[in-house]
C-alpha cells in the first residue's frame, strides 16, 4: 500500500461514526510503529479534517431528518426515540452547564470515551439550538483535544507512565 493510501484510510476512518479521529489516529501510529513512512503530524492533521467534514452536515440536516422520519411507520420509533434521547440529554447538559455550555460540548467531545465525537456532540448541538459558529469552535477543539489524547494514549505514554510508577 502506498503512503498516500494511509492518509486517505486516515481520513475516512475519521469520518466514520463511533470510531472517528478516536480509531484514526491508532491506526496511524500502528502502521508508523510498523515502518510505514507516515508523518503523525500529517496523519493528525488528515484525521481532524475528517472527521469536521461531517459537522456542518449533521448540523443542518441530522435534526430534520429525524423530525421528519418520527412519523413513519418503520423508523418512527427509532427516529422519535434518538429525538427525545437527544432533547434529554442536552437538557440535562444545558442545566448542568449553565452558561458554561461551549465548555460541556468541548469536553464531551475532546474526551474519548464511546459516543461522546463529533458525531454525538454535533447532534447534541443542533438539538440544544445552540448557535453554529460557537458549535463548530466547540467541537473542532473538542477533536482536537480527543486527537492529542488519542495521539499520546497510541505512542505508548501512558504505559511508560505506568511501568515507572
Amino acid at each position: 500500500m502506498s503512503t498516500l493510501t494511509h492518509y486517505i484510510i486516515v481520513f475516512l476512518i475519521s469520518m466514520v461514526p463511533l470510531i472517528e479521529l478516536r480509531g484514526a489516529i491508532p491506526y496511524a501510529v500502528g502502521f508508523i510503529e510498523a515502518g510505514v513512512p507516515l508523518k503523525l503530524w500529517l496523519c493528525y492533521i488528515v484525521a481532524i479534517l475528517g472527521n469536521m467534514i461531517p459537522v456542518p452536515i449533521i448540523f443542518f440536516f441530522a435534526r430534520k431528518v429525524l423530525e421528519w422520519g418520527a412519523d413513519k411507520p418503520i423508523i418512527g420509533g427509532f427516529f422519535t426515540f434518538c429525538l427525545e434521547k437527544g432533547h434529554k440529554g442536552g437538557e440535562k447538559l444545558k442545566a448542568k452547564a449553565g452558561r458554561g455550555l461551549f465548555v460541556a460540548l468541548l469536553l464531551f467531545v475532546g474526551i474519548p470515551l464511546p459516543g461522546t465525537g463529533a458525531w454525538t456532540g454535533t447532534l447534541a448541538a443542533s438539538l440544544l439550538d445552540m448557535d453554529f459558529k460557537s458549535s463548530v469552535t466547540a467541537i473542532l477543539l473538542g477533536v482536537v483535544l480527543a486527537g492529542i489524547i488519542m495521539g499520546v494514549a497510541s505512542a505508548g505514554l501512558f504505559g511508560a507512565i505506568g511501568a515507572v510508577i
